[in-house]
């Protein structure tokens, strides 16, 4: 049986991810740029993500939401969500979509 490759896991992350939404604002976590980075390596998932500010009223339940889906997608690795507030999220690392959604375009 063939381990799936971290591409696959990456796309298969952001899948699940782009699941997940904000609960202020219509769009979800990944179209908005609150992801910053996904590390995959042997044994671990780490995803790196960020708030629209640092008073989030889901910044407990959020990020173990999260882990919590993507742990789902795999039991090779172990799941983790740091919350970072460097660099501050602003409206631009949001996507095209989110931006269209939201009548910002």
């Amino acid at each position: 049986m063939s381990k799936t490759s971290d591409k696959e896991l990456e796309d298969s992350i952001i899948a699940t991810l782009s699941e997940i939404y904000d609960p202020e604002i219509p769009v979800d976590i990944y179209a908005l740029g609150l992801i910053y980075d996904i590390k995959i390596s042997k044994k671990n998932i780490v995803i790196i993500m960020t708030l629209t500010s640092p008073n989030c009223p889901v910044a407990e339940s959020l990020p173990e939401e999260i882990r919590s889906k993507v742990q789902k997608i795999t039991k090779d690795h172990l799941v983790e969500v740091k919350i970072v507030f460097e660099p501050t999220w602003t409206k631009d690392m949001m996507s095209e979509e989110a931006k269209l959604e939201l009548g910002m375009l």
